[in-house]
């Protein structure tokens, strides 16, 4: 690589490390390598059977959408209120947070109408107990089934390498580093030609129906190649994955994830931002 370093430049590991210092980045003020509170904070909740503690990154995106997808389809129970946790200032170390979620990620969701509330978390764990709660969005055939928890699954494991990896290094981290970029690089766009390659195929990643697997995958990959995430639609050549870009425009163009995407957004236009979600009205 280019960009090697040469003697005293290159890092060489301690035996064991230590946190001595900000690890530098748009995100080194709340990262740090233990667990836990930091500060007492009661969570606000609302009248709604379902509470979101969420913000509108792709891991919101996919369940503000899946909420307003199953309000669309009649589903009353899935009336909810969304609350913005700002993940730059540190309010997912809150105590009140931390007890629905003890990993501090979100999105987190709490159900009120089951006889004890009900905490769940990790985005794809919230989007398979929506869909078996009503219904919907997750075949029931075995092999059907088996498919759609595959891609989903799949988006689970792929998307750290797309947020937590070309993400981080192309966008967030304190100077460009070519060893990282290019790996990173090189592992979205194999993902995105899996993505193409089956998508070619079938409508839906599925097949023809749209489930929460097309959900989850847009929320990351979707928005990737149609919304410049992370500013690099030209660096990765995002419009020459023709596919991906169909399925992602059809899905965007859904007024269900339409909502969705504004729920939890304190960033964009003022008339697209929906802070905190407690009712349809709230949609402007």
């Amino acid at each position: 690589m280019s960009d090697q370093p040469s003697g005293s430049d290159e890092y060489v590991p301690p035996k064991v490390w230590t946190w001595d210092q900000e690890s530098g980045g748009r995100f080194a003020n709340i990262n740090r390598p233990i667990a836990g509170s930091t500060h007492d904070h009661e969570l606000p909740r609302g009248d709604n059977p379902l509470q979101l503690y969420s913000l509108a990154t792709p891991n919101g995106v996919k369940v503000t959408a899946l909420l307003e997808e199953l309000l669309d389809k009649g589903h009353s129970g899935a009336e909810y209120d969304a609350y913005t946790i700002n993940i730059g200032e540190g309010q997912q170390f809150g105590s009140g947070f931390v007890d629905i979620n003890p990993n501090s990620k979100i999105p987190a969701l709490l159900d009120l109408s089951t006889p004890e509330p009900t905490r769940v978390f990790e985005s794809g764990a919230i989007m398979v107990y929506l869909a078996e709660k009503f219904g919907e969005f997750l075949p029931t055939q075995a092999s059907s089934r088996a498919e759609c928890m595959s891609w989903l699954f799949w988006q689970m494991g792929s998307a750290p390498y797309l947020g937590g990896g070309f993400g981080h290094f192309y966008a967030y981290a304190p100077y460009k580093m070519q060893y990282p970029i290019d790996r990173f690089t090189m592992e979205i766009k194999r993902q995105l030609d899996v993505l193409d390659r089956t998508l070619a195929e079938r409508e839906f990643l599925c097949g023809g129906d749209y489930t929460i697997a097309d959900i989850a995958n847009y929320s990351w990959y979707g928005q990737l190649v149609i919304n410049n995430l992370y500013s690099a639609e030209e660096f990765i050549e995002a419009s020459s994955y023709t596919n991906v870009v169909r399925w992602a425009e059809q899905i965007q163009a859904r007024p269900a994830v339409d909502r969705g995407r504004r729920v939890n957004r304190p960033w964009g236009p003022e008339e697209t931002r929906v802070i905190e979600r407690h009712s349809a009205a709230d949609f402007k």
